[in-house]
């Protein structure tokens, strides 16, 4: 099934893409290569839902493990994994019952919907791509000024702004569409047994404070990790994974002391992006911090961390400074206390909170795109070739190894499979046997494995192996006792 990809605006107009890579290649590859696929691909598809393939898995169960180190092999964070399903007055309390939904509009010609927002900056980006930079600044200034639905809809409707199916302009009323999927616990399906599926994991956080700091005997400042799934009954699902019905979130709450917020929020913010950059390598040229201009009632500073996507710059991560909104809502609503005493100084006080909250699959989608590359390599006749390469930091590599036995005879299928075997007990490693050896690293190349070990001739008489490397393919003969430490000491380094 063909996947239609919808545009995004992009607001940075005069900044050219960091990267060549179209999201066409990104769905290509990620198909053909096994990364990620379309649910129910042979009934057609369920909009808004992907399934990781068997490379995919890999590479999203590394990126989660990377965060997970990061956030909390150190002292002062601990982890969690709270319930998908949890009792209704936890929404309540948040505020998602009241306040988690979207502007949205139906066209009456082609019944299409619509978020509201996102229509309105769909025809501010075509208006740039037509060089109507006037015309654009003008409805970039009356989305900035809007206040609610009917502002939205007077943009809409003074601008003629068409349905993107129909090319018609004959709109409904803007009206606010609840984003939380519904469901009922038990037999009956009544609203006495009405719950929901979690739009977010932070609210588990919350709700699990003090259990939390009592059982883990903790103190502000501390946190509190947590790595789950998420549904959100998007509108209009787009680009690829970046905004998807379901997804998995990573976030961390960290509570701290009335007046030191500030001062944390400066940590984290400078904390979340160097992961980024250091951890998974990310382009810091690709990355960009936007702090909100408009701030929730209850936030002290917000800032994003953005990837500049093929379709423009997106949200990977949010770091919020919220005071203490979030236990306060859920103390008043549970009528128990998630206060922090202190047993020296008899303190007493309910945390502010900086909250870090990062999208595993939008990672995802940003390390594949930023991976991406197809380049001009020499080959051995003197000409050269065009190679897809897929340059991930070799920690997080779906594929850590692959042992290609040169020829499938002479004893050196044996010698692979008990290489093979030896490297298995540390690292993911593949086995490929098929075609010259040149395209078997082709192959490796566009999936990205960073490290290719071929057994020849020389491997039977002395013991060593050739390591090629993924990005300078140059090769060096290793002996096999000494294998395992040099893949593992280029992994650190």
């Amino acid at each position: 099934m063909g996947v239609r990809i919808f545009g995004q605006l992009i607001r940075h107009t005069s900044l050219s893409m960091a990267s060549s890579t179209t999201l066409d290649a990104i769905l290509s590859l990620s198909k053909r290569k096994g990364f990620v696929y379309q649910s129910s691909e042979i009934y057609g598809g369920l909009n808004g839902c992907w399934d990781f393939g068997p490379l995919g898995v890999e590479l999203l169960r590394n990126i989660k493990d990377s965060w997970w180190k990061a956030m909390t092999y150190r002292t002062d964070i601990v982890g969690i994994d709270s319930s998908i399903l949890m009792h209704p007055r936890v929404w309540e309390a948040s505020g998602h019952l009241q306040q988690f939904s979207d502007p949205m509009i139906d066209n009456k010609t082609s019944k299409s919907r619509h978020r509201a927002d996102n229509l309105i900056e769909e025809y501010i980006h075509r208006l740039r791509a037509k060089n109507k930079t006037a015309d654009a600044e003008r409805v970039e200034s009356q989305l900035a000024a809007a206040q609610n639905n009917d502002d939205l809809h007077r943009i809409i409707v003074d601008n003629a702004i068409p349905d993107p199916v129909s090319g018609t302009t004959d709109w409904t009323e803007v009206r606010n569409f609840n984003l939380m999927f519904e469901t009922h616990v038990g037999p009956v399906a009544d609203a006495a047994n009405v719950v929901y599926l979690r739009p977010e994991t932070a609210q588990g956080i919350f709700v699990n404070f003090k259990n939390v700091m009592d059982a883990a005997r903790m103190k502000p400042p501390f946190g509190i990790a947590q790595i789950g799934k998420s549904f959100r009954n998007e509108i209009n699902t787009k680009n690829f994974l970046f905004r998807t019905r379901e997804f998995e979130q990573m976030e961390m709450q960290f509570f701290v002391k009335p007046g030191s917020e500030g001062e944390w929020f400066d940590y984290w913010r400078q904390a979340r992006w160097d992961w980024f950059v250091n951890n998974l390598g990310i382009k810091a040229d690709h990355l960009h911090r936007k702090p909100h201009e408009k701030l929730a009632h209850y936030a002290a500073a917000a800032e994003d961390i953005e990837y500049l996507f093929p379709f423009g710059w997106g949200e990977v991560e949010g770091i919020h400074s919220r005071t203490d909104f979030d236990l306060a809502r859920h103390q008043e609503f549970s009528g128990k206390k998630l206060e922090y005493v202190d047993t020296v100084t008899k303190d007493r006080y309910t945390p502010y909170v900086i909250e870090t909250a990062v999208g595993a699959t939008r990672t995802f989608m940003a390390l594949l795109c930023d991976a991406y590359a197809e380049e001009e390599v020499p080959t051995g006749d003197g000409g050269s070739e065009t190679r897809a390469v897929m340059r991930f930091a070799p920690s997080l590599a779906p594929v850590t190894a692959a042992v290609l036995p040169l020829v499938n005879k002479d004893g050196m299928p044996e010698a692979a499979q008990a290489i093979m075997r030896n490297l298995q007990r540390s690292f993911r490693v593949d086995y490929d046997t098929s075609g010259a050896i040149g395209r078997r690293y082709r192959r490796q190349d566009e999936v990205g494995t960073p490290f290719c070990i071929t057994i020849d001739g020389e491997t039977l008489s002395d013991s060593t192996v050739t390591l090629r490397d993924r990005d300078t393919m140059q090769q060096i003969r290793v002996h096999t006792d000494a294998l395992s430490g040099e893949i593992r000491r280029r992994l650190e380094a």
